[in-house]
This record gives C-alpha cells, structure tokens and sequence, in this order.
C-alpha cells in the first residue's frame, strides 16, 4: 500500500515547513515538494498541521486497583487513544509481590495481544526485588522493557521501601534503563488518611486534603536524591505541584539526569472540581490528587522553559456509576484514576499553542518527541522522517469542539463521564495513520483490533 498526503505544514520538534509526504507500506518513503507520484490514497492536507503520531507514556489498560479494574481494555482504550492522535501508548505492566516480573510481562502480553489498535511498549512496575532476582531487569531489557515504575505511594499494595529502591535502581543504572517514580510519601499520607476517617471526613474532598503538596515534593526530592547515588536517570511521573516542580528544578539546575512529566488534568482541573454537587467530585478522584489552581501557571511555565519533559494522561478510567461508588462512604476507598488518552492532543493545543504558552514545534515535543526519545522509541516513533513509521496525524488547528461524554467526536473512551466535560477546545485530530493505514477519518474508525504491535524500545540514550 502507498499513500501520498499533499500540501501539508509538516511540523515535527525541530522543524517547520510544507511539503508532501509519500509513505510506503509503514514507513515514511519520501517527503519533497510538489511530489509527481502515484499512490493507493491520496489525502489533501491543505491548511492542516501533519504531525508525528502522539506517544502517550502512561496510561493503565486493564488494569487491577482497588477491587476492581480500570473500564478500559487495550481494545477499547487504544481505540480511543486513537480517535484523538495518540498512535503508540506505553503501558504499565505490574508485578506481584513475591512473583516473576516475568510473569507479569507475559499477563500483559496477553491481555495486549489481539486486542491493541495502535502499538504499544511496556514499563515494569517493580513491587520488591531481592537480590536473587536482579538478573530479571536485564531479561526485560533484553526483551525490550527498558524502564521500570516504583512507587512511594500506596503502602501494602504497590510501595517499595528505601532499600528496593537503591537496589533496583543500581541494577537499572548497570543496565542502561531508566527508573519512573511515583513520588509521593505514602507511609505520611496513610497517616493523614487515617485522622481524616477517625474524624468523619469521609467525601472526596478530602481524597485531596490528605495529600499534600508537601508530600509529593517530599518524595520527589528523595527519589532524586536515591537515584543520584545510584547513578540512574530517574522520570517523575504525572508531577503535579509547583513545591514538587521546584525539587526538579534545582536537581537539573546541579547537573543531575532528572526528567518529569505532568498530565492533562493537572494544567486545565483544579481542587474545586472536589467540591461538585453529591458526589461528583468522586470523578476527580486520581492520585496525585488535583491541586489548587495557581500551580497550573508554575506547571505551564515549566513545560515551556524544558523542567518537564513530556505530557502523558496517566488514562486510568473507572466508570462514575459501578465503581466510583465503592468509596461512596469513604473517599480512600473510590479507585484512584481518570479518563483522558483522547482528549490530550486536543487539550494540550488549545491551552498551549492557542493560549500563546507554547510553540507548535514545543506542542509536538510534549506529546509526541520527547517520550519517544526518552523511552528508546526515537526515530521509529516521535518524528516525521524518512525511514520513520508512518505514524502520522493530520491534525485542524482551527477546528472547535466542546468535550464532553455526548458528544461522539470527542469521546470513544469506555467510561460513563469525561473528565474534560464542557471545555471548548481549538485543534482536532482529523485523520490519524497508524504504520501506513489510515485508522481515523472524519471521525469514522478504519482501524481493526490487533493491528497494533509491541514495540521493544531500546536503552535510555539521554534524550533532552
């Protein structure tokens, strides 16, 4: 098959130009002016922005927490990730206590295979690691999971001590792979946790109110810290305060290899959304929790000078009706997640290039390049070059829409409420190429369940 995508303003993280596009089979064949060349299909991109495919490297398919499991599978959720540009996700595989990572590479697998629309890769979460089992992490290098996640948080369910910690990240400095944190003082917070219930505070406002600010950044400076005697690069995932942005900025400031990312939900929600009618703000219950509203002009401010590296979602989807409701009598109870992966292009155009905050060129950066580069995807994924797959979006950037659960352009996800609901955004994703093949036009699927492929990444090279 061949495609030839015409009169294009071809914007990647480095360039800007118009230009045509000739792909064959998967892969990027030609780009050039003017290009006198036959092709199975021909898309006109006049006045359109053609850009790389969306990486998205956090999101939570299928994924057990809190007795019960996150709405979307890797059918319905990459189909989603789909409809709004997203063309590779990153997902996170989780090992049992006392169990195989290698075992939890293969339940994965098996939930991913058949099912994915777009391709996909793996991180690790890490829940212990004995010395006997170090060898693990390379094996997974080897087979192409070449980061690992660790949490700070949930003590009992998915936290790791200190000394897990220093070990496994020894080990991933050895290897050549890269460490992502949840950094947040979870031991702190179950205290805090445990006062808010004894006092009968029990709504989800108070989901946030026991999550401070201070913990996040807390956690964040010990896993730099960690990390740094480790000699491993660490990524900050879903950062979501000025006080943990400000730990970031001073460890890049003296030198050392610290990466983040924030999400969607923590530039355009804030710690009022808690405060909706009943039990709405159960919605907006993720962790970190939603925090007040100034922080979005430090986070922005960061995402323009390079202190955060890359926007993902951190998609955990839990319907509003059926499991929400497990923590309608106790806030720590309600699934911690939210839905996203097809809003975020959307989004994160809108409050960036639109608002004046970012350029287009740092709007592709963020949502397709750096994680790319810094997830050993680069230049397969995260660009559009010859030789690159053909990952491609043809994306409108006057294009209006309102988000919301009703409205079938702006929502493919299996989730019973939008967490964006009513936001008006400028710049859509109007036709979406996966690999050469056109699985999104004019809001009209053409992709097919297990077309997407996984992905082995390579080692971390020391992107951005």
């Amino acid at each position: 098959m061949s495609l030839l995508i015409r009169n294009g303003r071809v914007v990647t993280a480095s360039d800007d130009y118009r230009a045509d596009i000739y792909v064959e089979d998967d892969k990027v064949s030609l780009i050039g002016n003017s290009l006198d060349l036959q092709a199975d299909e021909v898309i006109d991109a006049s006045g359109k922005l053609v850009i790389p495919g969306g990486v998205d490297p956090h999101t939570h398919m299928d994924m057990p927490f809190g007795g019960t499991t996150s709405s979307d599978d890797f059918e319905s959720g990459t189909r989603a990730a789909a409809f709004g540009g997203t063309t590779t996700i990153i997902d996170f595989a989780i090992q049992i206590k006392g169990n195989s990572t290698l075992e939890a590479l293969e339940t994965w697998h098996a939930k991913a295979e058949g099912k994915a629309s777009i391709d996909y890769g793996f991180h690790m979460i890490v829940t212990d690691m004995e010395d006997k089992r170090l060898w693990e992490m390379r094996r997974l290098a080897d087979e192409g999971v070449t980061s690992y996640k660790m949490f700070m948080a949930y003590p009992g369910v998915l936290y790791v001590d200190d000394g897990t910690l220093f070990r496994a990240m020894r080990k991933a400095g050895d290897d050549g792979t890269l460490v992502c944190m949840h950094a947040e003082n979870g031991i702190v917070i179950d205290e805090i946790v445990k006062l808010a219930l004894k006092e009968g505070k029990t709504s989800p406002k108070y989901h946030a109110l026991t999550r401070p600010t201070r913990m996040e950044a807390e956690g964040v400076h010990r896993s730099i810290a960690i990390a740094e005697v480790a000699g491993v690069p660490v990524y900050i995932v879903h950062l979501s305060s000025a006080d943990a942005l400000e730990q970031v900025n001073l460890a890049r400031k003296r030198g050392a290899l610290v990466f983040a990312e924030t999400c969607p939900q923590y530039l355009f929600l804030d710690i009022d959304y808690y405060d909706r009618e009943g039990f709405e703000g159960a919605k907006y219950v993720m962790t970190p929790a939603l925090r007040e509203r100034w922080n979005q002009d430090e986070l922005w401010r960061g995402l323009k000078f390079g202190d955060l590296q890359s926007i993902s979602t951190d998609h955990c989807p839990f319907c509003f009706k059926d499991q929400k409701t497990l923590g309608i009598d106790d806030f720590s109870k309600i699934p911690n997640g939210a839905p996203g992966v097809e809003n975020r292009l959307s989004l994160v155009y809108n409050g960036g290039v639109a608002a004046g905050r970012i350029s287009v060129n740092r709007f592709v950066e963020l949502t397709s390049t750096a994680a790319a580069k810094l997830f050993g995807l680069f230049p397969k994924k995260g660009t559009v070059a010859v030789g690159s797959d053909a990952d491609i979006v043809i994306f409108d950037p006057e294009r209006r829409e309102t988000i919301s659960v009703d409205n079938p352009c702006t929502h493919h996800m299996r989730v019973d409420y939008n967490a964006y609901e009513g936001i008006e955004t400028q710049g859509f994703s109007e036709t979406v190429i996966s690999r050469g093949k056109v699985i999104v036009s004019n809001n009209e699927w053409h992709g097919s369940s297990g077309a997407g492929q996984f992905v082995k990444r390579g080692l971390f090279s020391g992107a951005n």
